[in-house]
């Protein structure tokens, strides 16, 4: 259980509280600190998958507390971003991002009741989703409302957001097959 996978994943989770304290610290340039904090858990999140992968430490464990520490920690990133700016442009996204993880995450916990996990695994729109939405976070943390390279991040968090609206669609087809073809099995 404490493989160096599995500890990259907690100090994702011990980074987010940390990254709100030094978002609201009175101290010059807090938010590029967060920013950078972030930075450090995104990689973490990459790291922590390659090296459970080249080192052959994957465990269900790490399995379970990965996508929670990333759910977590986008989540939290994201509410700073909506309380900082408060419009809601930016808003929007954010809801769908959060609201899609919530989606996704119980129909995941449905499925594997229902012995088709397999069905909805992490697909490649689903990294190519998390990286835009990273760098996104990232950007919107370092420039903060009304800096001219805000509007770099702000258009990465819409195309996140519309890359998490299509793996939501094909999540929800694939899992709707699966339960379609069990019923028809069923039903024989």
């Amino acid at each position: 259980m404490l493989t160096i996978p599995n500890l990259l994943t907690f100090l994702r989770i011990l980074l987010i509280p940390i990254i709100v304290g030094v978002f609201y610290a009175p101290i010059a340039h807090a938010n590029l600190i967060a920013c950078a904090l972030f930075g450090l858990a995104a990689l973490t999140d990459w790291l922590d998958g390659y090296l459970a992968r080249k080192l052959n430490q994957t465990t269900a464990f790490g399995a379970f507390l990965d996508p929670v520490a990333d759910k977590i920690t986008v989540a939290v990133a994201l509410t700073l971003l909506v309380e900082v700016h408060a419009v809601w442009w930016l808003t929007l996204p954010a809801i769908v991002i959060i609201g899609r993880e919530i989606v996704i995450s119980a129909l995941r916990e449905w499925m594997a009741e229902a012995g088709q996990r397999a069905n909805v695994a992490v697909s490649y729109i689903g990294k190519i989703k998390t990286t835009a939405q990273m760098i996104a976070i990232a950007l919107l943390l370092a420039f903060l409302p009304d800096h001219k390279y805000m509007w770099t991040g702000l258009i990465l968090l819409y195309i996140a957001a519309l890359l998490t609206l299509w793996s939501m669609f094909v999540y929800l087809q694939a899992a709707w097959l699966s339960i379609s073809e069990n019923n028809k099995a069923e039903g024989e």
